[in-house]
């Protein structure tokens, strides 16, 4: 769908832009950030490097682009999904599926950021870890407001601070996705999202 406030120069610069993100992030996957130069993503995407440069300084800019977007994508799927339904458990449960649905429609940025955090050295990830942390602890934050409204209309028992109800929430469904990535056949990602809210809804014993 076209954007009606851009013009056509406008939208056929993003069009070009996300053909080179696209390239680069192919290119990345298939032989490694440091494998990789930008004469390859051009050609890959079909553009004169000349044009390249003109969107990105060098391939570290690229590659701060292609994990920034990601993380917006992120921030703004699961901010939606805690402001579109009603009622906290359901705010809670389309937390939990779009993280996964949008994980998975991912999954080659998300291995490109696993693998390059791991060992990429600092220029790549100057700055970055900073912009990713910001948005993480606004929908922490976002998070953390849906465990406050249940407790205070007494939905929810206080078991924990509201913030680490969040955090707990926020590390099992990294759990699940990460067993997820490493063995899908094995540990599929529920798509029951109760099957995590309930590892905390639930809790463990077995009442007298």
């Amino acid at each position: 769908m076209k954007d009606a406030t851009l013009s056509r120069r406008e939208r056929e610069k993003l069009w070009q832009r996300q053909e080179m993100l696209t390239a680069a992030i192919g290119l990345f996957s298939e032989k490694g950030f440091h494998n990789v130069s930008m004469l390859e993503i051009a050609k890959r995407s079909e553009f004169a490097i000349g044009t390249l440069y003109k969107f990105f300084k060098n391939k570290e800019d690229l590659y701060r682009s292609i994990i920034v977007k990601q993380a917006d994508t992120f921030h703004t799927a699961l901010t939606r999904a805690l402001n579109e339904e009603d009622g906290e458990i359901e705010k809670l449960r389309s937390y939990v599926k779009i993280k996964g649905a949008v994980f998975m429609d991912n999954v080659s940025v998300v291995r490109l950021y696993f693998a390059e955090t791991r060992g990429a050295s600092f220029n790549i990830k100057a700055g970055l870890d900073k912009e990713i942390r910001e948005e993480y602890e606004l929908l922490l934050q976002k998070l953390t407001g849906v465990f406050a409204a249940g407790i205070q209309k007494k939905r929810f028992q206080k078991i924990a601070e509201p913030y680490h109800l969040a955090v707990s929430l926020d590390s099992l469904t990294n759990a699940f996705l990460h067993l997820w990535l490493e063995a899908p056949d094995e540990h599929p990602y529920p798509d029951d999202p109760d099957v995590i809210l309930n590892i905390i809804c639930k809790g463990l014993l077995v009442e007298p």
